[in-house]
C-alpha cells in the first residue's frame, strides 16, 4: 500500500545486491465528504487534506458553498446533501462528516449515509440534538444496527473550542476508528503503541 523500493535477486527473492525496483502505489486516496459549508468545515477540509483524503464540500446554499471559502477542497458542490450523496460513489474507506446541524438537511442525509458503504459517518451537534436526531431517524425507518454506525456528537473529547481544535478532534476520531485506537492517552497504558506491528510480531 506504499510507494517504495524492492531489491530482488535473479530467482525473484529479496536479496541485497540484486535488481532494485521502484514500486509506486496508485490506489486512489480515500474520500472525505463534508456536508455543511460552515466555518468549522474549512478547518476540517485542511485536516482531511493533511490526512491524505480527497475532500468534497457539499451544501445546498450557493452563497456558502464557494471555491473562495474552501480553496483547499478538491471539490465544492452546490446541491441538497442527500441528493448529492445518493448520486455519488462511496466505499469502505469513505468518511462522511455532517456539519449542517439542521434537521431538514441532517435527517434525509443521514438516512442515506447510514445505509451505504462508508468507513465513518459522524454528525455535529449537542447531545440533545443527537437524541432528537435519533428519534427522527427512527421515524424515517432506520433500525438500531444502522443507527449504531452514527458517531455523534462527532469528535473526541479534547475540550475543543475553535474550528481548528474541533477539526483536530474530528480527525483524531477518524484515525482512531480506522486504526482501532482507543482515543485514550498513551501515558500510563500497557498496550503496544503500534498495534499492527505488535500483531505481526506475535
Amino acid at each position: 500500500g506504499r510507494t517504495g523500493t524492492v531489491t530482488l535477486s535473479e530467482d525473484g527473492s529479496h536479496c541485497p545486491g540484486g535488481l532494485t525496483l521502484l514500486v509506486e502505489c496508485s490506489v486512489e486516496p480515500p474520500r472525505m465528504i463534508v456536508f455543511g459549508a460552515v466555518d468549522f468545515a474549512a478547518a476540517l477540509v485542511r485536516a482531511g487534506k493533511f490526512l491524505g483524503h480527497h475532500v468534497t464540500v457539499c451544501d445546498a446554499r450557493p452563497v456558502f458553498a464557494t471555491r473562495a471559502r474552501f480553496p483547499e477542497a478538491d471539490e465544492v458542490v452546490v446541491d441538497w446533501p442527500h441528493r448529492y450523496l445518493r448520486g455519488t460513489r462511496t466505499d469502505g474507506r469513505t468518511v462522511v462528516c455532517v456539519l449542517t446541524h439542521e434537521a431538514r438537511f441532517d435527517v434525509p442525509l443521514l438516512t442515506e449515509a447510514l445505509r451505504r458503504p462508508a468507513a465513518f459517518v459522524g454528525a455535529m451537534g449537542s447531545r440533545r440534538t443527537h437524541e432528537d436526531r435519533l428519534r427522527r431517524l427512527r421515524e424515517a425507518g432506520l433500525d438500531e444496527d444502522e443507527l449504531a454506525r452514527l458517531r455523534s456528537p462527532i469528535g473526541l473529547d479534547l475540550g475543543a473550542r475553535t474550528p481548528e481544535e474541533t477539526a483536530l478532534s474530528i480527525a483524531a476520531e477518524i484515525v482512531a476508528a480506522r486504526r482501532g485506537g482507543t482515543g485514550l492517552p498513551l501515558t500510563g497504558g500497557a498496550e503496544p503503541i503500534h498495534r499492527d506491528l505488535a500483531r505481526s510480531a506475535a
